[in-house]
């Protein structure tokens, strides 16, 4: 059995942990806020977006010549993976390497037996993730979710944008978390390049636009701020499915260690309960062996 010092000294231990992590918890809260708030008023600008493009595109060959559309043989693929810069908010990051692995070996097995799959790190948890892991890891931008900005996505959209175009990668596709709340995160994988605009036929033949400067500059100008918000968009998604992942896991540790805390507090009265029993049967036998003496 432990001694009452060692119990002491774990049950200060247990108290200061849950003081940190009922900290981490309020800090989670506060973040999650904004951040919901930032998905939620993105998302019906980026879907309007896609609805306009796929709906002016139903009725132009205009968005077939964009390069961004252009569909090829799957020989080169790139994988833009969402993770958090920190850790302590449970299986958030290592879910999203998982899914991206499952991914590759499902789906893309051929070409990563050919070393054709290249992943961009969005998120330091992704980059070391992926390096260890032994695959090609191009593009580090580790520290996105330091200085959160359309800037910073449009960067990395950028980059995959201007790769597919100059035919360095076949087919671009992203792996994050999608916010539904605080304790359910959904893990996605979408294709964002090629370009695909689906569309209910129907209702795009009864909207009639009137284009200034001209339906086909339209369409290839929105075409590439499209791609770069559907990134941009699910860096935000992936940000507030961060918080919340966190805060729920705060939450359960700070549980946990309510839990432990009670346990050791038994162990601790039991423990000083045997030391004082302890202490008076020696006193006990020391008087019962005076009076024989």
């Amino acid at each position: 059995m432990a001694s009452l010092k060692e119990v002491r000294n774990r049950i200060t231990s247990v108290n200061s942990t849950m003081q940190i992590t009922k900290a981490m918890k309020m800090v989670a809260a506060a973040k999650l806020r904004r951040a919901q708030d930032a998905i939620t008023q993105m998302r019906p600008y980026a879907n309007k977006l896609n609805q306009l493009i796929a709906t002016v595109s139903a009725n132009s060959e205009t968005g077939s010549q964009s390069p961004f559309t252009a569909v090829r043989p799957v020989e080169k693929v790139l994988i833009i993976s969402v993770t958090s810069d920190r850790g302590l908010c449970g299986a958030f990051n290592s879910n999203i390497i998982k899914a991206t692995n499952a991914l590759i070996n499902d789906k893309y097995a051929t070409q990563l037996a050919a070393g054709n799959v290249t992943i961009k790190a969005l998120g330091k948890k992704a980059f070391d993730g992926f390096k260890r892991l032994g695959l090609t890891v191009n593009g580090n931008h580790s520290d996105i979710f330091t200085k959160l900005s359309f800037a910073e996505a449009r960067e990395a959209a950028e980059e995959a944008m201007d790769a597919f175009e100059a035919g360095v990668y076949d087919e671009v596709i992203l792996v994050f978390n999608e916010f539904k709340n605080v304790a359910t995160q959904i893990i996605r994988a979408e294709q964002m390049l090629p370009l695909v605009n689906k569309v209910d036929e129907s209702a795009a033949s009864n909207v009639d636009y009137i284009f200034e400067p001209s339906e086909d500059e339209i369409i290839l100008d929105l075409m590439p701020k499209a791609i770069k918000m559907h990134l941009y968009k699910a860096v935000l998604e992936s940000n507030a499915s961060e918080h919340g992942a966190r805060m729920t896991s705060m939450d359960k540790a700070t549980e946990n260690g309510g839990d432990l805390l009670k346990d050791l507090k038994v162990v601790y009265n039991r423990t000083r309960q045997a030391a004082i029993t302890k202490e008076i049967l020696e006193i006990v036998g020391g008087a019962e062996a005076l009076k024989d003496s």
